[in-house]
């Protein structure tokens, strides 16, 4: 059969109208894929779990091992080199060796390589320059117990497997795409691999978790491990510079500053955030800073980067390697207990072929000893031939070697021969002696090693810390993260309108009445005059129902906002009261706040962010013997329940109408607020350390090490940095102590003030670049005690109390304060404050509210408040 008749046998001759008829690949196509699949996953893509490397990195390692005298070898050299073993261009080869050499780990570059926080190429091959690092020469190679295989054209002899002593897999990491299959290892930190390694030599357990070379902030919670459906969260480090600016100083892992800012800049543009300008000063480290507009609030723009740009993004880790000539899946805890296993087996091979060369040194020695000691070489004077010579050798040691080791070969007394007379005029039995002493301690030492294989393993990994590890340390800070709701820090970038009358909203009225500023992934809440209610997408434009009364951004599970409502139920029917959140829907659904009933109406409504309860006046028209046509009710006597409840009847005659009398307060009870110290934020769902309950006007005290105080809205978008030292319910009555020590004077000061202005940022210390915050206090009577320094050859000065309230009155937030003391001072204690009894606040009558969504006709209590509250009359 020809090539073109295999190629076509399968094919059907018959051809059929349809064109549907069935083909089948046979002949060489049947294995060309397969076997394209098989090369492209064990020869290119997937590394090997015995040393880590893909083959074309393996080849470059060996390349540069034979190249190694010291000195740097142009790359273009080395990849020349790489190609006596690899079957591919250059191209592949250099890329290759960039992505080592950019590791920082396995070679001492020279010259410009790029740059992987930038996103900037290396030079070219020929401009920079490589050789091979101290850590890759200690750990990589071992000649003597590697296996050798031909090169692909049979020239050449190179590595089947490096004998890699340390979990290089996991240091660097490995990615890669193959056919129907990819790789994703995640590099992990140097120092907790080692770490790991001898926890798993002792027997113990450990985790490992990524730690990559941009930095960052990662959340590992669903890593699992690194396996298939694993997840980890990367963000780039963001601080407050001031109020109007951001600094970025740590990128997430994959991506660069040039891609970095242009997801930024592509926020900007959509309208998600809104920024000013933006500089890169990234050079050695990562510097960007981006400029904010007045007015736009640095924690929610810090919320939106994460949530909108390349800030934040997610690495699914996939492990897969290749181990015996197959892909498998692997964990990361897995890939290190082989990585460590297997180098203790190296580490044994090495010691049995020491210790064997060890024991031939000894061998050869004493046989040299006794050579010479005894003048065995004078008895071949008289021999003639070889054979004579090698007999006369063997019969002169016969003798002497019984306390051998071995028996003595030929190949031993040819040895014998060839030693010099001058060796033999110059040889010292002392030295011989200290010479065979040496090599028996070096033969027992090795057997102990063997002996005691993991011991010796965990020295070895000891070692590698005590050399290599030094600034290795940990660079991505491992933190839970919070969860970010986009409608929550999305820039509201257009406008919401209405036209109550026909029954449209949207962003595209704009001849018709404006409502709110939105975003365009907003929610939107509508309730109509018929008593309808909607939440739908914000849209150019949206048919709900005519008559609307009410509109407004939708806040999910919002139960703080409380409709108020009286409606007629249907043509002639009875008036209803009731009080209602909505915290959860479907969205584009159409509900009924009456009984559904043709023809109800609403008579009152209003929406009150805060849980108002106003007091209205019910006017009813003239009919019959009706004796009462005017009277006040107050929404705070009606109990809030679910939506679909029916409500408490008004009347059953007809209103004429209802008239807003007093505007009410909040009737929903204070809000408990709590911090959470893993994430440094704050939340209401009772995660953390409990700040208090907070009314509307209600403010944080914030201070940090650097001496700053403010107080804040408590706001849960807020973000906290790691040097705050105190967070708590602001007091505006409580006095704040502190205690520094000023750089300029040189000595302690204390003070002791109100905060003045809220909403303020104001530093309590001096100026001074030496100044710095030694303790602060919010207890109203604080005592603290001095430790002094003890002089030179005095004994020191008894420890002080001070009782702060009695050392210093109440000033000025920008008092100097007082002199603590003229003494040199150690210490500053904190010690129990005096006894106080806070004067008793009278607290109003509360009504707890509902906290599930969805429930219904169930009673809350009462609350108060002060937030204006939004009125429609009818």
């Amino acid at each position: 059969m020809n090539e073109n008749e295999e190629l076509t046998e399968g094919f059907s001759n018959e051809e059929e109208a349809s064109g549907d008829a069935l083909t089948r690949v046979t002949g060489m196509y049947k294995d060309w894929f397969l076997d394209y699949a098989s090369y492209v996953i064990l020869e290119r893509a997937v590394p090997a779990i015995e040393d880590g490397f893909k083959p074309v990195q393996r080849r470059i390692m060996h390349a540069l091992k034979e190249l190694d005298d010291g000195r740097y070898n142009k790359v273009a050299n080395v990849v020349g080199h790489t190609m006596q073993y690899h079957p591919h261009g250059d191209a592949s080869i250099a890329d290759a060796m960039v992505q080592i050499g950019q590791k920082d780990l396995l070679i001492d570059t020279q010259g410009n390589w790029g740059n992987i926080l930038t996103g900037d190429r290396a030079a070219a091959s020929r401009y920079i320059e490589a050789r091979l690092s101290k850590f890759a020469l200690e750990v990589i190679f071992s000649p003597k117990i590697t296996e050798w295989q031909l090169s692909y054209d049979g020239r050449k002899k190179e590595p089947v497997n490096l004998p890699v002593k340390f979990p290089l897999l996991l240091a660097q990491g490995a990615e890669g795409i193959a056919v129907g299959l990819s790789t994703k290892v995640l590099p992990h930190n140097f120092i907790e691999l080692i770490d790991a390694s001898i926890k798993h030599l002792k027997g113990k357990g450990f985790k490992l978790f990524p730690d990559f070379p941009t930095a960052g902030i990662i959340d590992v919670t669903n890593y699992n491990d690194g396996l298939r459906g694993g997840k980890i969260r990367v963000r780039a480090k963001i601080e407050t510079f001031n109020k109007n600016t951001l600094v970025i100083r740590e990128i997430p892992y994959g991506t660069n500053t040039s891609s970095l800012i242009d997801s930024i800049l592509k926020a900007n543009d959509k309208g998600k955030i809104k920024i000013k300008k933006i500089e890169d000063n990234t050079a050695a480290e990562v510097e960007i800073l981006v400029h904010l507009p007045n007015g736009i609030s640095p924690d929610k723009t810090i919320d939106a980067l994460y949530a909108f740009t390349a800030c934040e993004s997610s690495i699914s880790p996939l492990g897969c390697i290749i181990e015996d000539n197959k892909p498998i899946f692997m964990g990361m805890t897995e890939m290190l207990r082989r990585s460590t296993d297997n180098t203790v087996e190296l580490l044994k091979a090495e010691l049995e072929i020491q210790l064997n060369e060890l024991e031939e040194q000894w061998h050869f020695a004493s046989l040299e000893r006794i050579f010479i000691e005894n003048r065995i070489y004078r008895e071949i004077e008289e021999e003639e031939t070889w054979e004579g010579v090698i007999a006369a050798i063997d019969k002169g040691l016969k003798p002497h070697t019984k306390h051998l080791r071995r028996a003595v070969t030929e190949e031993d007394i040819v040895r014998l021969t060839e030693i010099r007379i001058k060796r033999i005029s110059k040889f010292d039995l002392d030295k011989a002696k200290q010479h065979l002493e040496s090599l028996e301690d070096k033969i027992a030492e090795t057997k102990n090693y063997l002996a005691n294989l993991i011991d010796f393993a965990i020295s070895y990994f000891l070692e590698l810390k005590k050399k290599f590890g030094k600034e290795r340390g940990r660079k991505s800070e491992i933190r839970i993260f919070d969860d970010i709701e986009a409608t929550k820090v999305v820039i509201r970038n257009t406008k919401l309108y209405v036209n109550r009358e026909e029954g449209f909203v949207g962003t595209s009225l704009r001849r018709d009445e404006y409502v709110t500023d939105c975003s365009d992934i907003d929610d939107i809440i509508i309730f109509t005059k018929s008593g309808k209610m909607m939440v739908t997408k914000v849209d150019s434009k949206t048919f709900i129902e005519k008559n609307i009364l009410h509109v407004a951004v939708f806040k999910k599970k919002d139960k703080r906002t409380t409709y108020n409502l009286i409606y007629k139920d249907g043509r002639g029917g009875p008036s209803y009261i009731k009080r209602f959140n909505v915290t959860s829907i479907t969205r584009d659904k159409l509900y009924d706040l009456a009984n559904g009933k043709a023809s109800s109406d609403v008579l009152y409504f209003s929406s009150n962010p805060n849980g108002e309860a106003e007091v209205i006046s019910v006017h009813l028209r003239q009919s019959g013997s009706i004796k009462k046509l005017k009277w006040d009710i107050d929404f705070a006597d009606v109990l809030i329940k679910g939506r679909t409840s029916k409500g408490n009847i008004v009347t059953k005659y007809p209103v004429k109408r209802i008239e807003l009398k007093e505007k009410g307060l909040s009737t929903l009870k204070p809000r408990s607020i709590w911090f959470d110290d893993i994430v440094n934020r704050l939340n209401v769902d009772e995660r953390g350390e409990l700040l208090g309950e907070f009314r509307p006007n209600d403010l944080l005290l914030v201070v940090n090490q650097k001496g700053f105080v403010k107080t804040i809205v408590p706001d849960l978008n807020a973000r906290f940095d790691d040097d705050m030292i105190i967070l708590e319910k602001w007091n505006p009555n409580k006095p704040i102590s502190a205690i520094y020590y000023d750089g300029d004077k040189e000595r302690y000061y204390i003070k002791r003030f109100l905060i003045e202005s809220s909403n303020k940022e104001e530093l309590v210390i001096s100026e001074h670049p030496k100044s710095q915050l030694e303790l602060i206090s919010t207890d109203w009577r604080p005592v603290v005690e001095l430790e002094f320094v003890k002089p030179r050859g005095k004994d020191a000065k008894p420890n002080q109390k001070v009782d702060v309230e009695d050392f210093i009155a109440v000033k000025g937030i920008k008092a100097l304060g007082n002199q603590l003391t003229a003494e040199k001072v150690k210490n500053v204690n904190s010690l129990d404050s005096l006894p106080y009894e806070e004067p008793e606040v009278q607290s109003p009558n509360d009504i707890e509210v509902i906290e599930e969504e969805n429930v219904e006709n169930e009673n809350t209590t009462k609350k108060e408040g002060d937030d204006e509250s939004q009125t429609t009359l009818f």
